[in-house]
């Protein structure tokens, strides 16, 4: 391990940096967990169909294709705090979005509100990935990724809880919809008002700024003779795709996950659903937890290609409709999909040196593929059943267990 490594693991700056981003990967998490319940939430307070609920993922992960190439350009010019600052900013101001949306309570207004906070989102998750994934020793960055990513999950565990405990409060009622409505505006001008406490912390706290370290990185791979060009990374681009399908996957399993309980757990209301995905989460944050403990002694790539087989086999039981199992099964496909995203993304862009804002950004714009999984789940749900939407996710997990296991060659192409 080199000085410089060396330095950046024991210097405090550096413990400090990753505490306070490790902190973002909550607060988005909160904010996805949030989502997957809006989706049923929407279909009963406004009437909308599964295909057209689908439309909320689209909204929401369309901004991430949309805002991650300008944000890793920014962020170029200004660094990773001045990214992490412009995200929260955008963050709050769609939360509080949420207000005249409920005072016009339409559809499409809220979609623009998701659509604007999720801006913000895409610009942290542009930064915070790779530098948590740099704060360190370049060796352990799937395993450092993999803990921040910890707390993402813990995230997306509480806000089903928390939306299913304020959102479904009986909407037989026009009052009581109406009473429903004013508590998903409250939530949101909580989390507004977080964020802007965290973007101060942040915008008042000197955080390390890397981009002297990756033009060395670059550097010494110039003079060991590799290629610069992004696309000389095979690794990065078969990654980026990879990205691509594992989002759509997990976007789409939890986007009508509460559709499929109230199919296949038996008297099951859309507030059981919600408590149901609560667990289908902790079993994602206690996954992420666990698998960084075993990635010390596994590596990355075997541990992607075992947990993508399980993914694949847990699809194929959620699909056959069977009550209860095909529930269950989707809870612990949870558990399985928890190294999913920042595995991948940390072996995408680990060798990308100066390039890695520029990589960072390609691989975020690929979450767009949440945003086309759930209309396409939705189309199948309305037309048959839910359960047989889960085929498509079944799709994906196989693409990356494929990607885990080529991964070796691919990086040797260099």
């Amino acid at each position: 391990m080199n000085t410089q490594i060396k330095a950046r693991i024991t210097d405090p700056k550096y413990k400090t940096a990753f505490i306070l981003v490790t902190s973002l990967f909550f607060m988005w998490g909160l904010s996805y967990g949030l989502v997957d319940v809006l989706n049923k939430h929407f279909q009963e307070t406004l009437n909308v169909s599964k295909a057209q609920s689908g439309l909320i993922q689209a909204a929401y992960f369309g901004a991430y294709f949309i805002i991650a190439l300008p944000a890793g350009m920014f962020m170029e010019k200004r660094g990773y705090k001045s990214g992490i600052i412009l995200g929260l900013f955008l963050y709050a101001i769609g939360a509080l979005l949420f207000v005249p949306a409920t005072s016009s309570n339409n559809y499409y207004f809220f979609l623009f509100a998701l659509f604007v906070l999720a801006l913000g989102l895409g610009c942290l998750e542009t930064a915070a990935n790779p530098y948590s994934a740099a704060l360190g020793d370049p060796n352990t960055a799937e395993t450092r990724l993999n803990f921040s990513q910890s707390f993402n999950g813990l995230g997306q565990f509480l806000g089903p809880m928390l939306g299913g405990l304020l959102f479904f409060k009986v909407a037989d009622v026009q009052e009581e919809a109406t009473s429903s409505q004013f508590s998903v505006m409250i939530t949101y001008v909580v989390i507004a008002a977080i964020v802007l406490f965290i973007m101060f912390l942040i915008a008042k706290t000197p955080l390390p700024d890397l981009r002297s370290h990756e033009a060395e990185q670059d550097a010494q791979e110039s003079s060991d003779g590799k290629k610069q060009s992004l696309l000389a990374h095979k690794e990065f681009i078969f990654g980026v795709f990879t990205q691509f399908v594992y989002v759509a996957a997990q976007v789409g399993i939890g986007a009508f996950f509460i559709n499929l309980t109230v199919e296949c757990w038996p008297d099951a209301t859309s507030q059981t659903g919600a408590f149901l995905l609560s667990i289908a989460m902790l079993a994602l944050m206690v996954g992420r937890f666990v698998s960084t403990g075993i990635m010390t002694k596994v590596s990355p790539q075997k541990m992607l290609v075992i947990y993508g087989v399980a993914c694949v086999i847990l699809s194929a039981i959620a699909s056959s409709a069977i009550n209860y199992v095909s529930v269950i099964a989707v809870i612990i496909t949870f558990f399985f999909i928890s190294i999913m995203f920042p595995t991948i993304f940390a072996m995408s862009v680990k060798n990308l040196g100066s390039k890695t804002k520029l990589g960072s950004s390609f691989i975020i714009m690929s979450i767009v593929g949440g945003a086309i999984m759930p209309y396409f789940m939705g189309k199948i749900a309305d037309h048959a059943y839910t359960s047989i939407a889960y085929i498509l996710p079944l799709v994906c997990f196989a693409i990356v267990a494929i990607y885990g296991i080529f991964y070796k060659k691919l990086a040797a192409i260099n």
